[in-house]
C-alpha cells in the first residue's frame, strides 16, 4: 500500500527525501561507471550505503536542525568546583542538581536540539559553570551571563564573555526604584555596548517595570532586547489586559523580542496552558513571529507536576493561527538569529 506523504511527520519528511535524494546521486554515478565498463561489487555496496538508514538520519538532521530551547538554567550539585554566591544555601538548590545530562533526557527526545543557557542565580557573577558548559557541548549551547553593572568596566567584561559565546546578559531590577532602575552610568555602558557588539539585554522583571525599558529602548534603538518570560504576565495568576498592553508596547522598538516562556509560572499554571493563547496571539500581532521566541525555563518546567512536553505542544500544536514558517520562527529562527550568530 503507498505512503501518504501527508501522514508522515516532518522528520520522517526529511529522511526519506535524503534516503532519495542518497540513493539517486549513488545510483546515478553506478550507472555512469556502469556505462564505461567499471561496474562492480564495490559500487554497488556504496549505493547501498548512500541509502542506509544511519546516512538518512545523518542527511535528515543537517536538514532539520531541530527546535531552540531559548531558556534553560542548569547547575552541579558540586559547589566544590563550583561554589555557591554569598547568601546562597545548597538547600535553595531545587532540584539539588540539574547538569546538562539531565536536560538533553527531556529536551532531545522531543527534538530540541540547541539551547540558551541563562547564568543560574546560584553563582552570582560566577559564569564559570555556564561557560565551561559550554565549551564542554560545542554547537550546543548559546550563554546569557550576569555580570556587575555597576563595575569598574562592564563593556569589556562584555566583550570578554563575547568571545566565549555569549550572546546576552541578563539583568533586572533588584532592590532598585522601578522608575529609574535602569539609570547609572554602568547600565548606560552596557546598552552601549549591546548595541555596538549585538548582545541582547535580557529582561527578567514583572510588568510593572516594563515602562523603564520602554524609556531605554528610546535612548539606546539598536540594542537588542528581550523580555523573559512574557514580562511575567500574569504571574500571579491574572492576565491583566493593562499589562498586555504594555508589552504590547514594545514592539514599536525593531530591535525588542519577548520569550514566550515559563508557561508553569502564568495565569492558570496547568496544562495545555490554553489560557495563554490570546496573549500569544496579541504578541504574534504586535511583534510578528520574527521577534517572539519559545523557552521552557527549564529546570522549572519539568518540576511540580509539569513536563516538558506540554510546554513544546503549545506552540507546536495548540495555536491554529500559526502558518509553519510561523512556528519555525517561534521554535528556532528568532532565537537562533539573537542567540546563535
Amino acid at each position: 500500500m503507498p505512503i501518504d506523504p501527508r501522514n508522515l511527520s516532518r522528520r520522517e519528511l526529511l529522511r526519506d527525501a535524503a534516503c532519495w535524494t542518497a540513493t539517486a546521486i549513488a545510483t546515478g554515478e553506478l550507472a555512469g561507471r556502469s556505462a564505461r565498463g567499471e561496474e562492480d561489487g564495490a559500487n554497488v555496496r556504496q549505493a547501498r550505503q548512500a541509502a542506509s538508514p544511519q546516512e538518512c538520519e545523518t542527511m535528515a538532521d543537517a536538514a532539520d536542525p531541530g527546535y531552540i530551547d531559548a531558556h534553560v538554567h542548569v547547575w552541579t550539585p558540586d559547589t566544590e568546583s563550583y561554589p555557591l554566591s554569598a547568601g546562597y544555601r545548597r538547600e535553595e538548590m531545587q532540584p539539588p542538581s540539574f547538569t546538562p545530562e539531565q536536560l538533553f533526557a527531556h529536551c532531545r527526545p522531543l527534538g530540541v536540539s540547541r539551547i540558551v543557557l541563562i547564568q543560574m542565580s546560584f553563582y552570582g557573577f560566577d559564569n564559570r559553570y555556564m561557560l565551561d558548559t559550554m565549551e564542554q557541548h560545542p554547537d550546543t549551547f548559546s550563554g546569557v551571563a550576569v555580570i556587575e553593572d555597576d563595575g569598574d568596566d562592564p563593556a569589556s567584561e562584555m566583550r570578554r564573555l563575547r568571545e566565549l559565546g555569549v550572546r546576552g546578559f541578563r539583568i533586572y531590577p533588584r532592590n532598585r526604584p522601578l522608575d529609574r532602575w535602569l539609570d547609572g552610568a554602568g547600565m548606560r555602558a552596557m546598552w552601549r555596548c549591546g548595541a555596538e557588539e549585538n548582545m541582547a539585554m535580557c529582561h527578567l522583571v514583572n510588568p510593572d517595570a516594563l515602562p523603564m525599558i520602554d524609556t531605554m529602548c528610546e535612548e539606546f534603538p539598536d540594542t537588542p532586547v528581550v523580555i523573559d518570560h512574557f514580562g511575567r504576565v500574569g504571574i500571579d495568576g491574572t492576565i491583566r489586559e493593562a499589562d498586555v498592553q504594555n508589552l504590547v508596547r514594545l514592539a514599536r522598538h525593531r530591535r525588542t523580542h519577548v520569550k514566550l516562556s515559563a508557561f508553569y509560572a502564568l495565569g492558570k499554571k496547568k496544562a495545555p496552558y490554553d489560557d495563554l493563547i490570546p496573549m500569544i496571539r496579541q504578541l504574534l500581532d504586535a511583534y510578528g513571529p520574527q521577534r517572539l521566541m519559545w523557552a521552557t525555563d527549564c529546570p522549572y518546567q519539568v518540576v511540580g507536576g509539569h513536563e516538558y512536553l506540554p510546554s513544546l505542544e503549545l506552540i507546536r500544536d495548540r495555536l491554529d493561527f500559526l502558518s509553519e514558517g510561523d512556528r519555525d520562527w517561534l521554535l528556532r529562527r528568532t532565537a537562533e538569529s539573537v542567540f546563535f550568530t
